[in-house]
C-alpha cells in the first residue's frame, strides 16, 4: 500500500489516501461547522488543530431526505451523520510536476439534496488527466436557502465563495495552481455557479466555469419565500432566524419534504431556489450577466435534449397531461402557437406531455442559455455551447437531466451512472466528453467553434460530437424573453 500523504494548510496538517497512483484528501473543513450560534449565519473560518488530521473519509452530509416518488429509482442518495458539513475534498495525481489546473465541482440537487460523497462524482479520472480535482459541500434546504426574517439570503451561495476562496488560498499546497482555477456545476449547483459568476468579485473566485442544466435566474423575494412561510405554517412559527434556529434540522427537512411532495424543479408549487437578495444575489443574475457580467471569464454551457423527462417520466406526466392542459399552460405562460408547432414538427408524434415539458424547458435552461451565449458575442472571453442528445433506453428516460454526469466524469459504469443510462452506455461518447471538459479546464478550449452569431451548438450523441447551428432557433425565437 502507498504511503498515507500529508500536507499542511492555513488550518493544520491533513492525512489522506493513495491508491492507484491517485491521492485523496476528504472531508476537510473549510468553514466551522454551521450550528448552534452559527446557525443561519455566514460561513466562518474553521478552528484550528494540532497534530495530524485524519482527512481519508468524507465529511458530514447537510441535512437531506432521500430521493421519492419514483426519483430514488435514479438519483442515489448518502447519509453521513455529524455537524462537519461545509467540506471540501480534494484529489491529485500522486506523481506530479510543477503546479496543476485546478476543477472544483458543485453537485445539483434541486438545492434540497446532493453530496460530493456520491460514487459518481469520484474525481480520480480527472486526476488522471494532471488535474486537481476539488469537491465541496454546502447547505442546503432551508438551512442553506431559507428566506426569513434577520438571516442572511442564499447561504448555500456564501458557503460555496468561502469554500472558492479557500481554494485560492490552500490549494497550492496540493499541487494546484491557483491562478487556473475551473469551476465546475450541474443543476442547483450551477445555478448556485451562475449566482457567484454575476458577481462584482467573480474573478477573484475563479477563472473559468462550466455549467451544466442549470437555471440561471433567481426568484424575488415574495416567489422564493414561499417556501419557508409554508414551513412556517405548517409548524406553527416564525418564518424567522430565531424560529427556525430554535426548530430541529430533521424537522425543517421533514416539512419541506412533505410541502414539495409531488412537485418538481419544473413545476410552479413552492420550490427551494436562490432569491434575489443579499450580498450573493443583489439582482437576478441572468439579467446581470446579459447586462455585462462575468464577460472576462470564459464559459462552457448547455443542456440535455429531454431534460424534462427526469421528472415527467416518473411522475407519469407524459401521459397523464391532455392537450386541453397543454394549451392552458401554453396561454398561462404567454407562448404562442408558433412555438407548438416548431416542437410538433420535430416530432410529429410526441404526446401533449413531451411537447409541454420541451417547452418548459425551453424556458427555463435553452432560451436563457441562448440569450446569455448571445450577450457574450465579441466581448474578452469565449463561450461554448453544447447539447447532451443520447438518448438512455431506461424507462423511456432519453436523454434526461442529469444523463449527461456518468459521461462528463467518464465513469458510465459507476453504479450511480447505470442507474440512469444502463449498463450498455458508449464509451466513445464519455471519451468525447471527457476529454473536452479536460481540454477546457487544462488548455482554455473544449476543440470546438466558439460561440458566435452563427450559433454553434456542439451536439453529444453516441459516437461523440459534432456542431449543428442554431438547431432550435424556431422553437426558442417565439418564447417570451423573460
Amino acid at each position: 500500500m502507498a504511503e498515507a500523504p500529508q500536507t499542511t494548510i492555513g488550518s493544520g496538517t491533513v492525512q489522506g489516501t493513495s491508491a492507484n497512483g491517485i491521492d485523496r484528501f476528504l472531508g476537510i473543513p473549510y468553514a466551522a461547522p454551521p450550528f448552534g450560534a452559527l446557525r443561519y449565519a455566514r460561513p466562518v473560518p474553521p478552528a484550528a488543530w494540532d497534530g495530524v488530521r485524519d482527512a481519508s473519509q468524507f465529511g458530514a452530509t447537510a441535512p437531506q431526505m432521500p430521493y421519492g416518488g419514483g426519483l430514488e429509482k435514479y438519483l442515489p442518495s448518502v447519509q453521513i451523520d455529524g455537524d462537519d458539513i461545509l467540506t471540501v475534498n480534494v484529489w491529485r495525481p500522486a506523481e506530479r510536476s510543477g503546479p496543476l489546473p485546478v476543477v472544483v465541482w458543485v453537485h445539483g440537487g434541486a438545492l434540497t439534496r446532493g453530496t460530493p460523497a456520491l460514487d459518481g462524482y469520484d474525481g480520480e479520472p480527472f486526476a488522471r488527466h494532471g488535474i486537481v480535482y476539488v469537491s465541496i459541500a454546502y447547505r442546503l434546504g432551508q438551512e442553506g436557502f431559507a428566506v426569513i426574517d434577520g438571516a442572511p439570503a442564499n447561504l448555500g451561495v456564501l458557503d460555496q465563495e468561502a469554500a472558492l476562496r479557500w481554494v485560492r488560498r490552500e490549494i497550492a499546497a496540493f499541487g494546484g495552481d491557483p491562478a487556473r482555477v475551473t469551476v465546475m456545476g450541474q443543476s442547483a449547483g450551477a445555478n448556485t455557479l451562475t449566482a457567484l459568476l454575476a458577481l462584482p468579485q467573480a474573478k477573484e473566485l475563479f477563472d473559468q466555469a462550466i455549467l451544466q442544466s442549470g437555471p440561471m435566474s433567481g426568484q424575488p423575494v415574495k416567489k422564493a419565500g414561499r417556501m419557508s412561510r409554508a414551513i412556517a405554517k405548517r409548524l406553527g412559527i416564525g418564518a424567522t432566524r430565531e424560529a427556525f434556529a430554535a426548530a430541529e434540522p430533521a424537522t425543517l427537512v421533514a416539512a419541506q419534504t412533505a410541502i414539495s411532495a409531488g412537485g418538481s424543479p419544473l413545476g410552479g408549487g413552492p420550490t427551494v431556489a436562490i432569491v434575489i437578495e443579499g450580498e450573493a444575489a443583489p439582482v437576478d443574475p441572468l439579467a446581470a450577466l446579459r447586462a455585462g457580467a462575468g464577460r472576462d471569464i470564459p464559459v462552457l454551457i448547455g443542456a440535455t435534449t429531454e431534460e424534462y423527462r427526469l421528472w415527467f417520466i416518473p411522475s407519469g406526466a407524459t401521459e397523464k397531461i391532455t392537450k386541453t392542459q397543454l394549451t392552458l399552460a401554453r396561454l398561462a405562460a404567454r407562448v404562442p402557437r408558433t412555438v407548438i408547432a416548431a416542437h410538433r414538427r420535430r416530432r410529429p408524434d410526441a404526446k401533449p406531455g413531451e411537447i409541454l415539458g420541451e417547452v418548459v424547458t425551453d424556458m427555463l435552461l435553452r432560451a436563457p442559455i441562448t440569450r446569455f451565449a448571445d450577450s457574450r458575442v465579441g466581448t474578452a472571453a469565449p463561450t461554448w455551447v453544447y447539447e447532451f442528445r443520447w438518448p438512455s433506453p431506461v424507462d423511456g428516460l432519453g436523454a434526461a437531466h442529469a444523463m449527461e454526469l456518468g459521461f462528463v466524469f467518464d465513469r458510465v459504469d459507476a453504479p450511480d451512472s447505470i442507474a440512469l443510462g444502463g449498463a450498455d452506455a458508449p464509451q466513445a461518447l464519455a471519451d468525447a466528453m471527457h476529454g473536452a471538459w479536460v481540454r477546457f479546464i487544462v488548455g482554455g478550449d473544449p476543440g470546438w467553434e466558439q460561440w458566435s452569431p452563427r450559433q454553434p451548438v456542439e451536439v453529444f450523441d453516441a459516437d461523440g460530437g459534432h456542431i449543428e447551428y442554431a438547431p432550435r432557433a424556431d422553437e426558442l425565437a417565439g418564447l417570451p424573453d423573460r
